[in-house]
């Protein structure tokens, strides 16, 4: 096929609502990860948290997006993904004006009322219910709204559109920071998502075809979710895969405080986390078009064996340069595994299952989050702040990672059935 017949294919391939969706999730990316870039600056600089609970309260905010996504899933399917949007659009402009109205006067009553931590902790989970049910909302419609021949291009682009987003927030976080203060930088994340209610509501149509199934009753959904955890195979794959995320969230939980403490107290955080979006943005199509050879679950493990191995860059090579190399790899990785990982799941999806599959599908990132921030807190404790070598906190991190790819490895060979391995 020559490549003005694939550019067609490409062109005539995708219909309307799955540009929509995809474009409101530059600004969803923007949005979140300006505001996760700089939280833990927020937390521990405004707010005066510790090391520990700083890594907990960042695992938490996380961990809860990704959680909530396995339900987010099911209401997407329920309610269809244009109201699904819209919902997830207003309820993000919220949570994230409360984050950066923590300290605020008017809301001195609650603090006073309950400990900080749990006020704060409460605050944080409200982003959860907004992102659990734009991230299925958004695969599914590039599921369902691309033709069969660029579905898996469609994966890339939405891919590629995370990681536009992911790199203009902590862009976007480091000029408010310097010009405005941290609070604004979740005031700009509000605004932002904000925007995108209204994108969804002018331009978004409800993706139907020929033959769709009606929307799920509950009785329905409950036995679509009882299908997914038993028999458990598939579960036991996610469960597994949640080791990658523990070493991946390292870069917004528990790194920013690293390099203030053990590195260079005034290096501008927010522009070195910008790495692992640009890296995937410049590079995606590259390397996976390398890549395209490889079966998509063999993917899944050489990424994650890559991206394992990055955090030991840093602890050779402890200075801001250190850091932002072993970012590139762990980007280099994530790049390898994520749309192979995306591309197998929805594979296993049936029609009209596809909100629910894909909210499972981040199963793994809301784990790896609630246990990587709380492991590479303890981790950086330990090693950094008892034993004074706070290096060896990221071999321990990079051991889960390449424990994960061995259990994923005996997973393949024994559990997986070949049958279930989809094409590249």
């Amino acid at each position: 096929m020559s490549f003005d017949q694939r550019l067609e294919e490409i062109r005539t391939g995708f219909e309307r609502p799955f540009w929509v969706a995809n474009i409101s999730e530059i600004f969803e990316r923007l949005s979140y990860y300006g505001a996760f870039s700089s939280l833990a600056l927020y937390l521990q600089g405004k707010l005066n948290f510790s090391t520990e609970q700083t890594g907990t309260l960042t695992g938490l905010f996380g961990g809860m997006v990704w959680f909530l996504a396995i339900f987010g899933g099911a209401v997407a399917d329920k309610l269809g993904f244009r109201r699904a949007l819209s919902l997830a659009y207003l309820i993000l402009a919220t949570a994230y004006f409360l984050i950066g109205s923590i300290g605020a006067s008017w809301l001195a009553p609650i603090r006073n009322a309950v400990p900080l931590s749990v006020f704060v902790a409460c605050v944080l989970i409200l982003p959860a219910l907004g992102i659990s049910l734009v991230k299925p909302s958004v695969v599914g419609t590039t599921a369902r709204a691309s033709k069969e021949n660029v579905r898996s291009i469609g994966y890339s682009i939405y891919y590629t559109m995370v990681n536009i987003g992911g790199t203009a927030g902590p862009y976007v976080a480091d000029w408010a920071h310097r010009h405005l203060g941290l609070e604004n930088v979740f005031r700009i994340s509000s605004l932002s998502v904000l925007a995108m209610f209204f994108l969804v509501l002018l331009f978004f149509r409800e993706p139907r075809k020929p033959g769709d199934v009606p929307p799920p009753t509950i009785t329905q959904v409950a036995t679509n979710f009882v299908k997914i955890l038993w028999p458990p195979r598939f579960l036991i794959f996610l469960l597994v895969f949640t080791g990658y995320w523990i070493v991946y969230w390292q870069q917004f939980t528990n790194l920013p405080g690293y390099i203030q403490s053990y590195v260079d107290p005034h290096a501008r955080i927010e522009l070195i986390l910008i790495t692992d979006a640009a890296i995937v943005v410049c590079f995606t199509f590259l390397v996976n078009y390398l890549a395209r050879k490889i079966p998509p679950f063999r993917a899944v493990i050489l990424g994650t064996v890559v991206s394992s191995l990055s955090w030991l860059i840093l602890a050779f090579w402890p200075t801001v340069a250190g850091a932002v190399t072993s970012i590139v790899v762990l980007a280099l990785g994530e790049i390898i595994q994520q749309p192979p990982y995306y591309a197998y799941i929805a594979s296993l999806a049936p029609t009209g299952q596809q909100g629910t599959y894909m909210g499972f599908a981040f199963l793994p990132l809301g784990i790896g989050s609630l246990v990587g921030g709380w492991f590479g807190g303890r981790m950086m404790h330990h090693f950094g702040e008892v034993s004074h070598h706070p290096e060896r906190s990221w071999w321990a991190i990079s051991a889960v990672g390449l424990v994960t790819a061995l259990l994923l490895l005996i997973y393949d060979r024994i559990v997986k059935p070949s049958s279930q391995e989809p094409s590249a």
